[in-house]
């Protein structure tokens, strides 16, 4: 299967889990309720199992980020002939130079709640580099900002093609490894439609240090699986049988050609649990108190 019909399937399928902010759910959108449910538990501070601060959920992303310690700013990438491509950077705060990792949004651009999955990254010493891959695909030249409506955020998204998506992130690698606060180690970490970009790109670029795929699609294609050089996590919910489905032909196919492909599936977990965590009675939560100090220990050995 190429890629981009791979990218079109999955970016449909991702369409009715989530909303950007201030948009209306059609009325045959049965996933709605997810994108504005927010626990009690998830609010700014609560800390983990582990070490490390949770994201937010969708709900609490905004306060988040008012009330983050750390450097945010938006920045522009150059694209060369293409222009420019807005992201938003979160830094550490740490006296050594830090690995970047790249935050591929969801198929609804750069949103509040993905700028507020970047702020833990730098609390956990990673310069967290989060593009919007709509940069200049919005009304009057905007990006995610400047769409009217979920539904055009969403085509917006569909009509990317991997060759542009990769060349942008490239750009944003490229961007990345050259601060003077970055020590030359790089990753990708995305959600649903970013997760499955998090995969491809990984075929894609040799010169990645790790990726992340949070409840995305694995390539359809086993060939393009040979390219990889990165390590692979996978973090899925149990009731996600959609994207489920494409794990175990991957991982497959990693084991027999000796790559990583680290799997982990959460116990009553839905899709998007990360940003719905007060969905499930409590299995989402679970899974993002579990599967987020997963990643951090994955980066810390893959990125040091």
């Amino acid at each position: 299967m190429k890629l981009q019909v791979i990218a079109v399937v999955l970016a449909t399928a991702c369409a009715v889990l989530a909303r950007p902010s201030g948009a209306q759910p059609s009325s045959d959108d049965v996933h709605a309720g997810h994108a504005t449910e927010a626990p009690a538990a998830t609010r700014a501070g609560q800390e983990t199992s582990g070490s490390a601060n949770l994201p937010p959920g969708e709900e609490d992303a905004k306060a988040r980020l008012n009330a983050s310690p750390r450097h945010g700013e938006y920045a522009d990438i150059s694209l060369g002939s293409d222009g420019k491509l807005r992201a938003w950077v979160s830094y550490p705060e740490r006296k050594d130079r830090a690995p970047v990792v790249i935050v591929i949004h969801e198929i609804f651009g750069l949103s509040d709640w993905i700028r507020s999955v970047a702020d833990p990254l730098a609390a956990a010493g990673y310069i967290a580099i989060a593009p919007d891959l709509l940069t200049g695909k919005g009304p009057n030249g905007g990006g995610t900002e400047a769409f009217a409506s979920r539904d055009d955020v969403v085509a917006g998204v569909r009509a990317l093609t991997p060759d542009e998506v990769v060349t942008k992130l490239n750009a944003v690698r490229d961007y990345g490894i050259k601060l003077p606060a970055a020590n030359g180690r790089t990753a990708t970490v995305g959600y649903c439609w970013g997760g499955s970009t998090s995969f491809t790109y990984a075929t894609r670029q040799p010169g990645l240090n790790a990726a992340v795929v949070y409840y995305g699609g694995s390539p359809g294609d086993a060939s393009t699986l040979a390219a990889i050089k990165a390590p692979v996590l996978g973090l899925y919910g149990e009731d996600d049988a959609r994207v489920n489905a494409t794990v175990p032909p991957a991982q497959a196919e990693m084991k027999k050609l000796g790559k990583v492909f680290d799997v982990h599936t959460y116990a009553g977990a839905g899709h998007g649990f990360l940003r719905a965590q007060s969905g499930r009675e409590g299995a989402n939560l679970k899974a993002a108190q579990q599967a987020w100090p997963t990643m951090l220990a994955f980066f810390k050995q893959h990125l040091k």
